[in-house]
C-alpha cells in the first residue's frame, strides 16, 4: 500500500477524514480510478445479460451507469467507505435467467421484484436484522450458495457462447459446442488473457481483455459494427419504450415471485455483506470489536441501491468486490468511492460502445467473475459435516436446476433433517428454522419457480 503523498487538508479532509485515516486527496483519486477500471466492465456485461431476456441494451447501460454513480456516491458521502457499487452480476443473472427466461414473467413484474427486494433489503439493513440474520443462519450453506451462483455464471456465460450445448443425443444433457469456432476461441483465449493479468495485478486487466476482443472481432467478425462513439443518454429504446417508472409492485406481490424476492434478499444477505466486510477487513476499517466502521450505512447503502435499480431498470445493485482493488491501492475514505461514481456518470454518453461487444468478448469478464466465487468453498468448514454437506448440496443444485432459491431451499431443508438426524439439533437456532421451514412451505405449496 502507498504511503500518502501529501497531507489532506480543507473541507474535504474534514469531510472524508483522509488524514485521519492516514491517505491523501491524490492517493483516494488514484484508489478510485482503480476501482473504476476494475468494475467498469459491469456496463457492457449487465446489458448483455439483461439484453438476452428483452431488456433494451442501451437503455440497460444507461441505467447501469446511473446506479453505479447513484450508489458509489451514497456510499462515499454517506458511510465515507471506499467501496463502490454497481449492478450485481449474481443477482442480474437472476433476474434474467431465473425470472424473466425462467418464470416467464414480464419486464415490469421483474423491476418490480428488484424494487420490493430493495425495500426488504432496507428494511432489514437499517434495523439491524440483517445482522441478526448473519449471526444465526448456518455458514455452510450461505458459503455454498456463493459457489452454486459462481457455478451458474460459468454455465450462462458458456452457453451464451456455444461453449456448452445442449447433447443432440441420447445420454447426458450436455456436450462440448463446436470447438474451433471463433466465439469459443474468443472466450477461452480472453479468459487465460485475463488470469494473467489479474495475477499481475494490471488495474482495468477485465476491460483491457475486453476491449482487446472487441476490437478483435470488428475486424474479423462481419456481424459486429461500429455504430458511433457518442451518443446523449436515454432511458428508452428505439421504439422510445422505457422502464423508468414502469416497475408492476402488484404483479411482483403475487406467490408465484415471491419466493423469488426472498431469493434476492438472501443472495444479496449472504454475497454483498460479507463483501462489505472483506473490502473493510483490508483497508483496515474495522473497529476494537471487529465490526465494520460506518457498517450500518455500509448495509443500507446498496439496499437503497437496488430500489433505485428497480425504479430506472436495471438489475439489483451490491458492492463490488473489486472495491478491494482500490483499498489494496491505499483508499481508506469516501473520496474513493465518490471518485468511482463520478466516473461511472460520465460514461454516461458513450453508450454506442456497448453495441460493439460481442458477448464472446464479455464471456471471460463472466466466466472470471464465476471462478472467483468458487472461492468460497475454502470458507467452508468441513469439520462441521452436516453444515459443509448441506451447503455443497445447495451450490450443486443452484446449477443443475438453474435455480438459485432452489438450491438454498434444499441446502436448508437437508441441514436441518441431517441436525435432527444426526443428535445435532442444539446447533439448529430459531433463524435457521424460520426460513427453512418458510422455503420449504413454498415448494410444497406450489408457489416457487
Amino acid at each position: 500500500m502507498s504511503t500518502p503523498s501529501q497531507p489532506a487538508s480543507g473541507s474535504l479532509d474534514a469531510w472524508f477524514k483522509i488524514s485521519a485515516r492516514g491517505s491523501s486527496v491524490r492517493q483516494e483519486v488514484i484508489a478510485g480510478l482503480t476501482t473504476f477500471l476494475a468494475m467498469v466492465y459491469s456496463v457492457i456485461v449487465v446489458p448483455s445479460m439483461l439484453g438476452k431476456a428483452g431488456f433494451p441494451p442501451a437503455a440497460v447501460f444507461v441505467a447501469t451507469c446511473l446506479v453505479a454513480g447513484f450508489g458509489s456516491l451514497l456510499m462515499g458521502l454517506w458511510a465515507n467507505l471506499p467501496m463502490a457499487i454497481g449492478c450485481a452480476l449474481s443477482l442480474t443473472a437472476f433476474t434474467a435467467f431465473s425470472l424473466v427466461l425462467g418464470q416467464h414473467i414480464s419486464l415490469p413484474v421483474a423491476l418490480g421484484a428488484v424494487f420490493l427486494m430493495g425495500v426488504l433489503f432496507t428494511l432489514i439493513s437499517a434495523t439491524g436484522i440483517r445482522a441478526w440474520i448473519l449471526r444465526n443462519l448456518p455458514m455452510g450453506v450461505a458459503h455454498g450458495t456463493g459457489v452454486g451462483i459462481g457455478l451458474f455464471l460459468l454455465l450462462i456465460a458458456a452457453d451464451g457462447v456455444g461453449l456448452v450445448i445442449k447433447n443432440p443425443g441420447p445420454g447426458l444433457p450436455v456436450a462440448l459446442g463446436h470447438f474451433p469456432s471463433f466465439p469459443i476461441v474468443m472466450t477461452l483465449l480472453g479468459l487465460a488473457v485475463i488470469f494473467g493479468l489479474e495475477k499481475l495485478r494490471v488495474p482495468g486487466g477485465i476491460l483491457l481483455t475486453i476491449i482487446a476482443i472487441s476490437i478483435i472481432g470488428l475486424i474479423f467478425d462481419p456481424a459486429v459494427r461500429y455504430q458511433g462513439l457518442f451518443s446523449m443518454p436515454s432511458l428508452s429504446d428505439a421504439q422510445g419504450n422505457s422502464l423508468v417508472f414502469s416497475l408492476d409492485i402488484l404483479g411482483a406481490l403475487k406467490p408465484a415471485v415471491l419466493p423469488s424476492v426472498l431469493a434476492l434478499v438472501m443472495t444479496a444477505v449472504f454475497d454483498a455483506t460479507g463483501t462489505i466486510r472483506a473490502v473493510a477487513g483490508q483497508a483496515n476499517l474495522l473497529d476494537k470489536n471487529n465490526q465494520i466502521i460506518s457498517g450500518g450505512k455500509a448495509l443500507t447503502s446498496d439496499s437503497l441501491s437496488s430500489i433505485f435499480s428497480g425504479l430506472v431498470g436495471a438489475a439489483p445493485a451490491a458492492v463490488y468486490i473489486e472495491s478491494a482493488a482500490g483499498t489494496a491501492a491505499g483508499g481508506k475514505t469516501g473520496l474513493t468511492a465518490v471518485v468511482v461514481g463520478v466516473l461511472f456518470l460520465l460514461i454516461l454518453f458513450l453508450s454506442p460502445l456497448a453495441y460493439l461487444v460481442p458477448g464472446y468478448a464479455t464471456a471471460p469478464a463472466l466466466m472470471y467473475v464465476g471462478l472467483l466465487m468458487l472461492s468460497n468453498v475454502s470458507k467452508i468448514d468441513f469439520n462441521d459435516f452436516v453444515d459443509a454437506m448441506s451447503g455443497l448440496l445447495a451450490a450443486v443444485f443452484i446449477v443443475l436446476t438453474c435455480n438459485i432459491v432452489t438450491g438454498i431451499m434444499l441446502g436448508f431443508g437437508s441441514l436441518i433433517v441431517g441436525r435432527i438426524v444426526a443428535g445435532e439439533w442444539r446447533k439448529l437456532n430459531g433463524g435457521t428454522l424460520i426460513i427453512g421451514i418458510a422455503l420449504v412451505a413454498f415448494y410444497a405449496g406450489g408457489w416457487a419457480i
